[in-house]
């Protein structure tokens, strides 16, 4: 504060304006990432949520028994993310998913069929053709493309074949992105791929000429003996009086040399020369829409994919197919609602009641956008007959609990690196950073590295 300046007043601010030294919008995972990084550099900041509980879509709770999580179901760190993870003391909260979780499989030709694992069975899966088989073999000796701009689609395609796109890579994405890849980014969606292409002409040679030095991922799967909302519960109670719930932001202002924000709570103003802006893609984009109106456009381009999440008790004995592994996924040829279906009680202890399977179904997405406003019914109905028809399940679900996100999960173009960066580039001269699973990346670990890299950044 400048000398001179009157207590709690903003210098260079309207008058009647708290200063704060940095202001976070949004209190889901990003959020809270965000503002732990500016408090650990010993800020005085401020989270100002909309909702009534911090942790945005991360969330999980106890039915009956089960173990159910809102939004994320298990995380994965890789290397560049570890860091983000361990540096906000979460890396202590984390359970390892039991070993089943290596076995994976995709609905193909009415069964389950396992993934291959290893050359072995990638050698004598039935999931891919021997033609296809050969044409993924010989991704070292393809011509180097430019995969700028390219979908999923058109890139896997070019260096992998057709096969490996609907039959691999299709289904993948179905369980990551709810999404279609042949609309996706393939720059946004497998950056190391492309950045192998790039380096090496080839995803093989890419790969195997990594870099030494580079940081090492946490092997496997994990989640929180509580389920993944220990994670933001974990964030929130350090921050404590910190976080403001229940205070939507009205307004977003240039005031001086910093930015002023307005809330919808009795008109309360805040103001500071650093803001973190940790929201959904289009809820920022009405929030900046006054201090840069083609950021705004760019924001608000970013689509995202409904989808339902339907948590079902079943009786593991009463299923044809066994209940194995980390679950399985659904390609669009099937032409089922179900996109995909996980077995967490297999994975994690205390997921379940003994004698049942928790079984955590997902429909939706781009193939049935409608389905967040199908009736309960048509839902259960629907569940069923797919998961009698993947499954074999012999008697309907026990629907444990049942959560539609109208807008889940981003799906990012094949301009979106570049969108990203304009964006950022634009917003930065003003003190503000953007953070978020629409930044550069969906996961769990991503939306955690990218609060941590947004508050780095206003650090300077």
């Amino acid at each position: 504060m400048s000398v001179g300046a009157p207590p709690g007043a903003a210098a260079g601010a309207s008058p009647g304006v708290t200063r704060v030294d940095a202001l976070v919008v949004g209190a889901g995972l990003a959020g809270l990432a965000a503002a732990a990084t500016l408090r650990a550099a010993g800020l005085d900041v401020r989270v100002l949520e909309a909702s009534a509980r911090a942790g945005g879509v991360v969330a999980s709770e106890r039915v009956g028994g089960y173990l159910v999580e809102h939004g994320p179901n298990t995380l994965r760190i890789p290397g560049p993310a570890r860091a983000a993870v361990a540096g906000l003391g979460l890396e202590s909260l984390l359970v390892p998913a039991a070993p089943a979780s290596r076995l994976r499989g995709i609905h193909h030709d009415g069964r389950i069929v396992p993934l291959p694992t290893g050359p072995g069975s990638a050698i004598t899966t039935p999931l891919v053709s021997w033609r296809g088989k050969l044409r993924i073999l010989a991704e070292p000796f393809v011509r180097r493309g430019d995969p700028t701009g390219e979908t999923v689609e058109a890139f896997v395609a070019r260096r992998l074949g057709r096969e490996a796109v609907e039959r691999l890579v299709g289904p993948f994405l179905t369980g990551v992105y709810a999404g279609d890849e042949r609309a996706l980014g393939a720059e946004a969606v497998f950056p190391s791929l492309v950045e192998a292409e790039r380096r090496r002409g080839s995803i093989v040679r890419g790969l195997l000429a990594r870099p030494g030095g580079a940081p090492a991922a946490l092997p496997g799967i994990h989640s929180c003996a509580g389920g993944l909302g220990d994670l933001p519960a974990r964030l929130a109670a350090d921050l404590g009086e910190r976080i403001a719930l229940g205070t939507p932001v009205a307004t977003l202002a240039r005031d001086g040399t910093g930015l002023r924000v307005e809330t919808a709570r009795g008109g309360e103003a805040l103001w500071s020369e650093r803001v973190v802006l940790a929201a959904p893609a289009w809820a920022a984009a009405g929030l900046v829409a006054g201090l840069d109106a083609d950021a705004a456009a760019a924001l608000a381009t970013i689509d995202h994919a409904p989808l339902v999440v339907a948590h079902a008790g079943v009786d593991p004995e009463r299923v044809r197919e066994p209940i194995e592994g980390f679950g399985f996924l659904v390609p669009r040829a099937a032409g089922l609602g179900l996109l995909g279906c996980l077995f967490l009680s297999n994975l994690f202890a205390g997921r379940a009641p003994d004698g049942r399977a928790l079984l955590t179904c997902m429909s939706g997405g781009t193939r049935w956008r409608e389905a967040v406003h199908a009736p309960d019914d048509v839902l259960a109905e629907r569940l069923h007959a797919d998961l009698e028809a993947t499954l074999g399940t012999r008697e309907p679900p026990e629907i444990v609990r049942a959560l539609r996100w109208e807008r889940a999960v981003p799906q990012p173009g094949p301009e979106h690196p570049r969108l990203v960066a304009d964006v950022e580039a634009r917003l930065a001269p003003r003190g503000l950073a953007v953070a978020g699973a629409w930044v550069r990346g969906v996961s769990v670990a991503d939306t955690l590295a990218s609060g941590v890299a947004a508050a780095t950044r206003l650090l300077g």
